[in-house]
Parts: structure tokens; sequence; C-alpha cells
């Protein structure tokens, strides 16, 4: 397995270092001097920094305690370690709140307080939900699952929630229902997505499955990681968990459950059809137009961003639950 490791911001490059032949030289000495004492000065500062920025990232995973947890035996081990927890705190993609991988500042600015999902659509029972609602209505259990992303990066990450086909019981889908969407909260003052990006974006985020998909044992509503509740910039506080899928069809901060009977668009397949599919299974014999997909970067270990090559499973490795969706 090959590791790579990327260098902390404060670690020196060998090409950096002071040559001997300006050692030598008298004036360029003394340059050489003044710029070592300034180097001198700043090393503490910037390891300083580094710790007032994991202070700043362990204090938004403070999140308050779902434990006692009882972890679904059919998902409790696999043969890769779980991620660090500061990892999976600090690399996350959050379109919303920005277009890179360092988010969980900005992420800090939902508002998360009187929370409410409505289900509706083509339900016998349509349903608005609170946070307490659903915590309370749907046994919570700890699932431990790969995560994929359409970028060719992985995680292993220990989810708490409940079955998707547990609100599917209780709001009854009618016989005309063959789609549901989820959409993601929405506002244009907070969750303004990527300054870079100059054309028009179809907000609010929307993603969607087929109501088998849907009705499926591994589709999951999480409302917690790690033993307590979503951080914000994994989504809180309720998000979808499709382990059989890239991540992006995991619609986080949802406010709206939906019933349809067409299927509906949804955000990066309206933005980008050719790169991504309605269905997004992850597979690796179906290349990304820019990369390979028979490879992933394993990211676990901590508390500094590394990771480890891969290989690629189909369906992420949950073909027993879902292969029969796609004959």
């Amino acid at each position: 397995m090959t590791f790579i490791h990327i260098p902390k911001s404060w670690q020196i490059p060998e090409r950096e270092v002071t040559s001997q032949s300006a050692y030598f030289n008298r004036r360029r000495f003394l340059k050489t001097l003044v710029g070592a004492s300034i180097g001198a000065s700043v090393m503490p500062m910037l390891g300083c920094q580094q710790a007032q920025f994991r202070e700043k990232l362990k204090a938004t995973l403070n999140q308050p305690s779902l434990e006692p947890l009882k972890t679904n035996p059919a998902f409790a081990s696999l043969k890769r370690p779980i991620t660090d927890e500061l990892l999976a705190g600090r690399y996350n993609n959050f379109y919303e709140f920005g277009g890179g991988k360092s988010i969980w500042q900005n992420a800090q600015d939902l508002p998360t307080e009187d929370w409410k999902v409505e289900v509706g659509g083509l339900v016998n029972n349509p349903r608005t939900y609170d946070l307490d609602d659903l915590k309370k209505r749907f046994p919570l259990e700890e699932r431990i699952y790969r995560f994929r992303c359409v970028e060719a990066w992985s995680m292993v990450l220990p989810w708490v929630g409940f079955p998707m086909k547990a609100l599917m019981e209780e709001v009854e889908p009618t016989s005309e229902a063959k789609y549901v969407r989820f959409t993601s909260f929405y506002d244009p003052q907070i969750t303004s997505g990527p300054r870079f990006h100059l054309g028009s974006l179809p907000w609010p985020y929307t993603e969607a499955l087929r109501i088998e998909e849907m009705a499926n044992e591994l589709a999951f509503f999480a409302v917690g990681i790690y033993g307590h509740e979503l951080p914000k910039q994994n989504g809180a506080p309720i998000r979808a968990v499709l382990p059989w899928k890239y991540g992006f069809k995991g619609a986080k901060s949802i406010v709206k459950v939906e019933f349809t009977n067409n299927q509906p668009a949804t955000y990066w397949n309206t933005v980008v059809p050719s790169e991504y599919g309605f269905e997004a299974n992850v597979n690796p014999n179906q290349p990304h137009p820019r990369w390979s997909q028979a490879t992933e970067r394993f990211i676990s270990k901590g508390p500094d961003l590394s990771w480890e090559m891969r290989e690629t499973f189909l369906y992420n490795g949950y073909g027993e639950y879902v292969a029969n969706l796609y004959a």
C-alpha cells in the first residue's frame, strides 16, 4: 500500500535550506542570519496557530451525546479502520459553504435551532417533524459505513440515525410515488455557495432516489456521528447516508422530503450531467470523465491529512444489499 503524507504548512522544504555559499559570503550571511532570527520567532507562532486551529475544530465537534447507543450488528465492523474524528470534521464537501474541503468554519453559520423537516407529496400521512419527534419516534442506532466520494477519496464513518424505510412506513407513500426528493436548507445570505463560481446554480441543493432505493435496508437518515449529534460541517442536523452511492447523493441539512411520480431534477446532475449521473452508484469500471474510479484514496489516520491507495469495490462493497435493484 502507498502512504501519502501532506506536509504541515510550517515544515521547511529541503530546497529552502540555507546554502553553504550563502553562509560563507559575509553580506549574504548577515541577511541569512536576520532571516533565521525571524524564522526562529515565527516557528512558535505557527505552532500556536496550529494548536488554535485544532482547538477551534474540536469545539465544533463537541456536540451533545446520543449515547447509549446500540450498534447494528450487520454494520458493526469493516476491514478498514474508522476514520479519525478530527479528519472527518475538517475534510468535507458542503458546496453551500464553499468549493474546497476546509469549509468547517464557514459551516458554523448554519442555523439549526427549531429545525423542521416537512414530509409530503404522494403520501397518505403527510407530516412535519422537528428533531425531537424524529429522535423519539424512530429508535436510533449506530452503523459503521464506508463513505466514497466521486472525487475518488473515501472514509469509514460511524453514523447514528435510523433507516429511511422507517419513515416511509409512517407516512405511507401512495402507489403513484416512484421517486423521493430531498431538499437542503438554503438561504442566499448564509449558503451562498462557492465564490469562484460565476454562473447561476440551481439552489437549493436537491437530491433524489427511486422509491425502491429509499426502501433498501442500507438507506439511512443520520442525525449523529461518532456517538454525538452531527456537527454542522457534516450536514447537521439531519442528512441522507447512502453508502453504495457516491457521497454527493447524500443531501445534507434536509428540510423537505417529497414523494413524486416523476424523476426529479437533482443538483449535480443538473449542473454537470455528463459527470454526475442520477443513480451515481460506486462503480470502479465506470471512470469519471476526468479520472479513474478503479482506486481510491482512503483517509483514516489523523490528526494530519494522509491517505493510502485502496481498490474501489462495486457498489462500494455493498452489492449483496443493492445489486438486485439494478438488474
